[in-house]
């Protein structure tokens, strides 16, 4: 496989897991699977939370696609692992260190992109049952968002 393929596959799931990680925030989060991410919008005593649990989500996927993907030479499967290994990434660099800084790296961040990101998540949270939500995503944030920053 070539190098700006393999490029590619890794760049286009790492997009994809935008819309996947909105997804399963949306209607499994959200719904069904509530009172594992219930503990994230109330408040929980200690360090973790019954929410961290979701990380598996998309980290056994990751897991074995690049295991297949390298058992069998390096093919694609590898590259769509990759790919959302480095969402998840993005996705603990924003959420937990940026937006809720549960580690106190990169806390005074002066930039309009992280204020919106900071703004559409507090609007997130501002419901603390599962109904009447708003803002499921991470990395892709409402014109609406930016807009309240910039005044």
């Amino acid at each position: 496989m070539s190098f700006w393929l393999a490029a590619l596959i890794t760049f286009a799931t790492f997009w994809f897991m935008e819309f996947m990680a909105w997804f399963t925030h949306r209607y499994v989060m959200h719904g069904f699977l509530w009172k594992v991410h219930q503990d994230h919008h109330q408040g929980s005593p200690g360090f973790f939370e019954r929410n961290d649990f979701f990380f598996l989500i998309f980290a056994i996927p990751s897991w074995l696609c690049m295991m297949f993907g390298m058992m069998a030479g390096n093919d694609w499967r590898l590259f769509v692992g990759l790919g959302i290994l480095i969402y998840g990434f993005a996705y603990f660099l924003v959420h937990e260190v940026i937006i809720h800084q549960r580690f106190k790296w990169l806390r005074n961040l002066d930039n309009t992109y992280i204020k919106a990101i900071r703004r559409a998540h507090k609007m997130h949270h501002k419901h603390l049952g599962k109904e009447d939500g708003e803002s499921f995503g991470m990395l892709i944030v409402a014109r609406k968002y930016w807009e309240m920053v910039k005044r």
